[in-house]
């Protein structure tokens, strides 16, 4: 095959754009930490992220290569009932903001897992990073391999090449500036996503072989539902909204939101911006459900059933399109538009991962004492490792769609009722979390997973051999999960309390074994005048620095009963 020269110089050069915006953005976070390296500052941008750039960069949280990739090839393959993803994802971001933004970015913590550390220990925030990891890793493998294989129809570009050197651009400017890099890059991302897929809309639709999409649309991009699928369609839906929350890449950008009302406001309008970014992969996927593929310089006929695309060419569908239904100029610059889309899940999702683990496993629970500018030195080592990890999986692992289905899955069933519960109900506590993690990781695996061949233990209300699990059974393990943390915390709360178990029984040191350190901590009065962070009142422990804009200091004083004062940069003084 015979590599296509214009569009590999027009894919060099969007790179070499890419990679100029994302170290010029790094030389924001150079400026904000100096001589004093923060850990912070690169993983949150010194939370200093405005709303027109936090808009943008909180859209590309969804808006990757998937998203674009998946939403045309389920419009074929299921038809536009089926295609839930760009709404459950919005709603997911609406939900979010309203319920967990403010709460989270009020506290000021640094990542989505600094409340678990805080409130369950330290081993069991480093226990829920391993669903967390995994679900980052499989979803950056994942756009990947699907980017590889957009250049490979479109370029003739080997698979493998093309997903080694977009990682390793991705992997180099978030080393290099961290948040600021995937901020900035996710502007220019977002602008080449909507300019590349719109411009090439119009050339698809006027193509010989195209006949008019509401021609029959009920039949061919529309589709229905069986309604035996019910089940799993509330299930998937469901899954999405809520188990769309608990990511690393979403909080990652609310934390580092300028302000408050901020966080939440991105987060509403991004929900918008899913919905916009969708429509032009609809459309091409309903553009190739009604193209004649026999009419086209289609490669692989032998493969077309009746001039429709054979099951097993759906994942290429918008590659497809603009290879075979655009002129070659369009087809590169949608190829961008792809390209974009990649890098701006990739980046944000490697970023994520080393940040949780350079601060809620190493920091916090291996090594407590380590300075910034070890955790920063973890933190870069970190990124390059997840973005290895993820290459290689990216790379040789043939399944990493339904891989990242699975992880999707283990979010929502372990990490959701985990968050709801340590942001909502305080008295939960380590042995409720603990307990929930197993259960809940059980009841989801006992489920069985098809894909992955895991067989079926548990056979929920109507199961069918032909069909799996009907029941939504995913929300059902979720609910198990949420139950398993209510009822164990509150058992083992009342057994502690009521001195039927004795204090030296409380191992993880969370009821009533409370080290005496923490309850000093607890009980000291602080000087007024001394700007330091809130202290939690069931544990003792320092929440992360936390630091109020101007609109938050006026929420804070009207509420404020207690004789508190805030200083001028910001921070709240404890009298």
């Amino acid at each position: 095959m015979a590599i296509h020269i214009p569009g590999l110089i027009a894919i060099i050069i969007f790179y070499l754009l890419i990679l100029a915006v994302g170290i010029w953005a790094g030389r924001k976070t150079k400026n904000q930490t100096g001589k004093n390296a923060n850990s912070e500052n690169v993983m949150l941008a010194g939370r200093n992220i405005g709303l027109l750039v936090g808009v943008f960069t909180m859209t590309a949280t969804w808006v990757g290569g998937g998203f674009i990739n998946g939403t045309s090839e389920v419009i074929v393959r299921q038809g536009f009932v089926w295609c839930q993803a760009p709404f459950g994802y919005a709603a997911s971001l609406i939900f979010g903001g309203f319920f967990f933004a403010k709460k989270m970015r009020s506290q000021g913590y640094v990542t989505m897992l600094d409340p678990f550390s805080q409130k369950y220990g330290e081993r069991m925030g480093g226990l829920l990073y391993i669903p967390a990891l995994l679900g980052e890793v499989f979803w950056s493998a994942a756009i990947l391999a699907a980017l590889g294989a957009t250049l490979s129809v479109i370029l003739e570009l080997d698979t493998k090449i093309s997903i080694v050197i977009s990682s390793c651009i991705a992997v180099f400017y978030t080393l290099f500036g961290g948040l600021y890099s995937v901020a900035y890059t996710d502007v220019v991302q977002l602008i080449c996503i909507f300019v590349g897929l719109w411009v090439s809309i119009p050339f698809a639709f006027t193509a010989a072989p195209v006949s008019s999409i509401q021609t029959h649309a009920q039949e061919t991009w529309i589709k229905s539902m069986d309604g035996k699928y019910a089940g799993q369609y509330i299930d998937s839906y469901l899954l999405l909204i809520f188990g769309g929350i608990p990511w690393q890449v979403y909080f990652q950008r609310v934390l580092s939101s300028s302000t408050v009302r901020n966080a939440q406001l991105l987060s509403y309008i991004a929900a918008f911006g899913c919905v916009i970014m969708a429509i032009p992969s609809i459309l091409i996927g309903a553009v190739a459900a009604n193209t004649d593929w026999n009419m086209t310089e289609y490669r692989h006929r032998d493969r077309l059933v009746n001039g429709t695309l054979a099951p097993e060419d759906y994942n290429l569908v918008l590659p497809l399109v603009l290879q075979y239904l655009t002129p070659p100029a369009v087809a590169f610059c949608g190829l961008g538009a792809v390209s974009a889309a990649v890098m701006s899940s990739a980046d944000s999702s490697i970023l994520s991962a080393s940040s949780m683990f350079a601060r809620n496993v190493y920091k916090l629970v291996f090594r407590q004492k380590a300075s910034e500018n070890e955790v920063l030195w973890v933190m870069r080592v970190s990124i390059f490792g997840v973005g290895v990890l993820a290459t290689l999986m990216g790379i040789t692992v043939d399944s990493i769609y339904a891989l990242w289905f699975l992880c999707s899955d283990l979010v929502f069933v372990v990490l959701f009722p985990q968050l709801l519960s340590v942001i909502y109900i305080r008295w939960t506590n380590t042995y409720g979390s603990l307990a929930a993690y197993i259960v809940g990781l059980f009841f989801r695996l006992a489920g069985g997973e098809a894909a992955l061949k895991i067989p079926v233990l548990i056979k929920y209300p109507f199961y069918s051999e032909e069909d799996g699990q009907l029941f939504p059974f995913k929300t059902l393990c979720m609910l198990i999960s949420l139950s398993t943390i209510l009822l164990v915390s509150y058992l083992t709360k009342y057994v502690f309390e009521h001195g039927i178990l004795p204090p030296k029984a409380d191992i993880f040191m969370c009821v009533v074994n409370i080290p005496d350190e923490a309850i000093a901590l607890k009980n000291t009065e602080h000087r007024e005048g001394m700007a330091i962070t809130p202290i939690d009142e069931h544990n003792g422990k320092i929440n992360p620095a936390l630091k109020f804009s101007s609109e938050d200091l006026l929420t804070i004083k009207a509420e404020d009963t207690t004789g508190s004062k805030i200083s001028e940069d910001g921070h709240l003084d404890i009298k």
